[in-house]
């Protein structure tokens, strides 16, 4: 069984103007995002940028997360790491705190073969009683791509590996790997421009920047695919797109941080070495947000 089933949101993780985890608004923010329809928080990801969260903090986070949901949908904790030892502790410390399932990214930086990558996500899948999910985003770890046959490899090999997100941005990979899988493994959306695409290669879902803004289009997209309206599903993904494209102008998150500024959801405080958006990118995204109707 999935671990869920069309659009979990990279949820972002709100600071106060101090820089402190602001957990007010952090709570008021799930609760958008359930009432928009959301599936699945994906809570201390790339969007979460708990790449700058102590580990303290990453796991307080998790925790606050999994409390402020209640059970309504899944938790999904980002526990990866490059060093596998670091991925252990963090997945199991997610488990004790109540995470529903686990997104494991690739090893960054240190550029394992495909035979590291199958031992890391082993070992740190083998360390915790429940499902894991790969991340596999070249663009921030070095160039490293998890091949197809290695991820079907793993969800065939070990229990509770049980998919992928896919942020390669190639989609013949996407339909290699679902030719190869055979349904075994749950195939995930990492990029905003290509859940259709996904979702029509047997995906089952995404795990969305543009949820953050945009919760209910998002969940309605995949839904609409699920209820066989291929066309409702696609003039949504269509639509879209200049938005999407706006809030990748930068490196996420930073965009979808101003975004959320614009609407009140946070102060838009980012932590180094990430900084403010430039005011002409800024200035497309604010239109863009109008144009969709989040702002």
């Amino acid at each position: 069984m999935s671990v869920f089933k069309g659009a979990g949101v990279a949820i972002t993780t709100p600071f106060k103007k101090d820089g402190s985890v602001d957990y007010e608004q952090f709570e008021k923010n799930i609760e958008f995002q359930i009432a928009g329809g959301t599936d699945a928080i994906i809570v201390c990801g790339t969007t979460g940028e708990a790449s700058t969260l102590t580990h303290e903090e990453h796991l307080d986070v998790i925790e606050a997360c999994v409390k402020y949901v209640k059970g309504r949908i899944p938790v999904i904790a980002g526990t990866g790491s490059n060093c596998t030892e670091t991925a252990i502790y963090l997945s199991q410390e997610a488990e004790k705190r109540g995470a529903d399932a686990l997104l494991v990214v690739t090893p960054y930086y240190n550029k394992a073969t495909q035979k590291g990558l199958k031992e890391h996500f082993t070992m740190v899948a083998e360390s915790v009683n429940i499902p894991v999910i790969l991340y596999n985003i070249p663009g921030r770890t070095g160039g490293v791509n998890i091949l197809p046959a290695t991820i079907v490899d793993l969800c065939r090999n070990v229990k509770n590996i049980v998919g992928v997100k896919d942020a390669t941005g190639n989609l013949s990979q996407v339909a290699q790997l679902a030719a190869l899988a055979k349904g075994d493994v749950d195939i995930y959306s990492g990029n905003d421009d290509q859940v259709l695409p996904i979702l029509s290669l047997g995906g089952k879902g995404v795990i969305s920047v543009l949820s953050n803004v945009a919760p209910t289009q998002t969940h309605d997209m995949c839904q609409k695919f699920f209820d066989g309206d291929a066309a409702g599903a696609c003039k949504i993904q269509l639509d879209a797109i200049p938005l999407i494209n706006a809030l990748f102008s930068e490196v996420n998150p930073i965009p979808v941080k101003k975004a959320e500024e614009l609407m009140g959801h946070c102060t838009g405080v980012l932590r180094r070495p990430l900084t403010e958006m430039e005011p002409e990118h800024a200035a497309v995204l604010e239109k863009e947000m109008k144009a969709f109707g989040v702002l």
